[in-house]
C-alpha cells in the first residue's frame, strides 16, 4: 500500500474533540515503545470515547478492518498480523483486558479497555450464562476473562522479579481473590508508588477493613475475616 505524503492542514475549530485520560500521557505513552501499539491503543481509545460506553472490541474484526489497515500502513495478511501483535502487546502490557470463548471448535477473543466500565463489562461478560442454542448447533460458550499471573503483575508494574520474592508472591496469589491482586497493582501505578511493600499493605488493608467490591458495590467483609484468620493473617496489622 503506497503511503501519500500530504501535509497536514491544521485542526478545524469546529471539529469534535475526544479527551484521553490522564493516564495516558503520565504512565503509557512513556512506556509504549511499539509504533504499531500505540497507534491501536490510539484507535480503540477513541472508538471508546465516541460510543460513551465500554466497547467490546472482537480481535477478528479488528484483525480486518480496513481503518486500522490505513492507519498502519499495511495491508493484507501483514496487516492482520500487525493487529493481532499489536493487541498482544497492549494486553500483555495491561491497557486491554482479554476474554476467550469457545466457539464451535473454535475459539474467540475479544478485548476491553482496562478502565473501571471495561472491568465491569467484562466481569460481567465472564458472569453470563452460555448462548442459546440456534438451528441444532450448540450457541458459543460464555466468556473467560484471562487475568494475568502475580508474577506478570509485577514485572508490569514494580520490575524484574527477585527469587527473594517469588514465594512471597506465590503467597499473595493463594490468600487474595486475583482481582484484588489486579487492583491493588493498578493503584501503586496510578500513585507512582512501584514497590511490592506498598502494594501488599493495600492488600493487608482491604483484608482487615472489607474491600468495596466494585461489580456489586457490596462489603467484602466476609473475605477480610477469612484472610485475617487465615495463614497470612500474621502480616495484618491489628
Amino acid at each position: 500500500m503506497a503511503k501519500r505524503l500530504l501535509g497536514f492542514v491544521g485542526f478545524d475549530e469546529e471539529e469534535e474533540t475526544i479527551g484521553l485520560p490522564a493516564s495516558f500521557f503520565q504512565h503509557l505513552l512513556p512506556a509504549v515503545d511499539d509504533l504499531a501499539e500505540l497507534k491501536l491503543t490510539l484507535c480503540l481509545l477513541y472508538r471508546r470515547a465516541r460510543a460513551g460506553a465500554p466497547v467490546l472490541f472482537l480481535r477478528q474484526e479488528l484483525e480486518q478492518d480496513p481503518e486500522l489497515h490505513h492507519i498502519l500502513g499495511l495491508d493484507g495478511q501483514r496487516a492482520e498480523n500487525a493487529v493481532g501483535l499489536a493487541l498482544e502487546r497492549a494486553a500483555a502490557r495491561g491497557t486491554l483486558l482479554t476474554l476467550r470463548r469457545a466457539r464451535g471448535n473454535q475459539w474467540e477473543e475479544a478485548y476491553v479497555l482496562n478502565e473501571p466500565a471495561g472491568r465491569r463489562l467484562a466481569e460481567e461478560l465472564a458472569a453470563g450464562e452460555p448462548a442459546p442454542e440456534a438451528a441444532g448447533e450448540p450457541g458459543p460458550a460464555p466468556w473467560r476473562l484471562q487475568r494475568p499471573n502475580i508474577f506478570v503483575l509485577y514485572e508490569q508494574n514494580i520490575g524484574l522479579l527477585q527469587p527473594l520474592i517469588a514465594e512471597e508472591l506465590r503467597e499473595a496469589e493463594r490468600t487474595y481473590p486475583m482481582s484484588w491482586i489486579e487492583d491493588a497493582f493498578r493503584i501503586a501505578a496510578e500513585r507512582n508508588v512501584r514497590n511490592w511493600r506498598y502494594v501488599r499493605a493495600i492488600l493487608e488493608r482491604w483484608a482487615q477493613e472489607g474491600k468495596q467490591d466494585e461489580i456489586t458495590g457490596r462489603d467484602s467483609e466476609g473475605y477480610g475475616r477469612r484472610y485475617i484468620e487465615g495463614k497470612y493473617g500474621r502480616y495484618v496489622k491489628r
